[in-house]
């Protein structure tokens, strides 16, 4: 089987995402890698080609590079490879591919692409194998499994200081597969696979990135069937990691493989080509929509609207709540929004990435200015249930009564927001705990900082 031919995708966003496709069969497999890749230079890794034909001989495999990464654009700026860009990476690459529903395979943060895109779009997604995932890089008391600071220091300082070098690549290796650190041949063709993947500059980026990643609020909103792959003896992504992980996603299944190397691509190959065989087939070939999906819900109204109404009279009012309408529509869909409800002088959408969202109150706050006009803005991401078209449940009622927190101007946030949109170059200032009437807690808020 010969290497596929490369194509390029193009998101939203304007950037060219390179993808492959080889083989064929009842079902699509989109592969998302972790970290770093090319879909070109992979193919002289020993092991590599293997596993992507032994995948190949049971269905139709998509291999794409991620921004910043390989042959796709390579954005060098941290605000430009957050996971919600990377989740629009799959859907246009399956959109281009012509894949209208598929297994999704991820690795390390791949996985978590990978999740935010199931729990945000499940239509399109058959199943998900999340393979040596991390939702964390960092440490933090409920989540001990990350790394210290000062492991993170140790990587980021050998990243930048001797980035493809073959101490490198023997470094990194005496850690993700014990053992080939001293097969000369091997460790030559892992770094040139990292030079091929990235410049010292574009990894230093991808590095600060993973810095503030802290996905866990996506797992519990995963709906669509789901295995979780870890090999024993893995040193790189701990067994108990991916317990973790499993236990966070609803119906998840962990399965444990024989060995101790991190990559799918390197040890037993067979052993990982057999489980997602197992997985696939046993996957119904058609599943009803859930009704159930991850969104981002924002609720905006006009501050003191009862006031200016009475001083301005009813036809001034009219007027400008109708200019008020034509701006927040404007907004809406130059950033992807959906228009679910519209009462009085207040708006309710939803988007499927909250980073887009806060943009969206952004743009609607700064081009209302001119006409005198604040608003305030309250944004949650949460389960939400679809309903005749429409959505609801109980994060549409957070998002609520987080906006009626809100000040004049001021776009406020839950945690699971702020969380959500780590590397988007966006910043916040804590707002303090709050009940949120009905809600059961305490609930931490963030402002959006200018």
């Amino acid at each position: 089987m010969d290497v596929p031919d490369t194509s390029y995708a193009k998101t939203t966003d304007g950037l060219s995402i390179a993808y492959q496709v080889i083989g064929s069969g009842p079902f699509d497999l989109v592969y998302t890698p972790g970290w770093v890749s090319n879909i070109d230079a992979a193919w002289d890794l020993p092991g590599y080609p293997a596993l992507i034909r032994g995948f190949a001989t049971i269905g139709r495999v998509i291999l794409f590079d991620r921004r910043g990464s390989g042959l796709s654009d390579r954005p060098t700026a941290s605000d430009s490879l957050a996971l919600e860009y990377g989740v629009e990476d799959i859907r246009a690459v399956m959109d281009a591919a012509t894949s209208e529903r598929a297994v999704l395979l991820g690795f390390e943060d791949g996985g978590m692409l990978t999740a935010m895109f199931a729990a945000s779009t499940p239509e399109r997604v058959s199943g998900l194998a999340l393979f040596a995932p991390w939702a964390r890089l960092r440490k933090a008391p409920d989540y001990p499994w990350g790394w210290t600071d000062e492991e993170i220091d140790d990587w980021e300082r050998r990243d930048a200081s001797e980035w493809g070098t073959l101490s490198n690549a023997a470094w990194n290796l005496s850690i993700s597969a014990p053992g080939r650190q001293h097969d000369e041949a091997f460790v030559r063709s892992v770094a040139r696979f990292f030079r091929a993947s990235a410049s010292p500059g574009a990894v230093q980026a991808i590095d600060r990135m993973h810095r503030s990643i802290d996905a866990r609020p996506v797992l519990d909103a995963v709906r669509v069937p789901t295995i979780v792959l870890q090999r024993a003896g893995d040193r790189m992504a701990d067994a108990d990691e991916s317990r973790h992980i499993a236990d966070r996603i609803p119906g998840a299944t962990l399965i444990e493989l024989p060995g101790s190397e991190h990559a799918p691509w390197v040890g037993d190959v067979d052993a990982v080509i057999r489980a997602i065989h197992d997985f696939a087939s046993s996957l119904e070939e058609e599943r009803a929509l859930v009704d159930r999906v991850l969104a981002t819900v924002l609720f905006t109204d006009i501050v003191n609207s009862t006031e200016r109404a009475a001083s301005l009279g009813d036809a001034a009012w009219k007027d400008l709540v109708e200019r008020h309408h034509h701006v927040v529509r404007a907004m809406l869909s130059r950033y992807r929004g959906r228009e679910i409800d519209t009462a009085g002088d207040g708006f309710f959408a939803s988007f499927d990435g909250p980073a887009r969202a806060i943009r969206c109150a952004e743009a609607v706050a700064g081009a209302l200015g001119p006409l005198g006009i604040e608003i305030r803005t309250g944004i949650h991401t949460g389960e939400v249930e679809a309903i005749d078209g429409k959505v609801g449940g109980i994060a549409v009622v957070i998002g609520a009564r987080v906006a009626a927190l809100a000040g004049a101007s001021e776009v406020l946030v839950s945690q699971t927001v702020k969380d959500l949109v780590a590397g988007s170059g966006l910043e916040f200032e804590d707002a303090g705990e709050h009940e949120l009437k009905g809600v059961p807690d305490r609930w931490r808020l963030y402002r959006v900082a200018s």
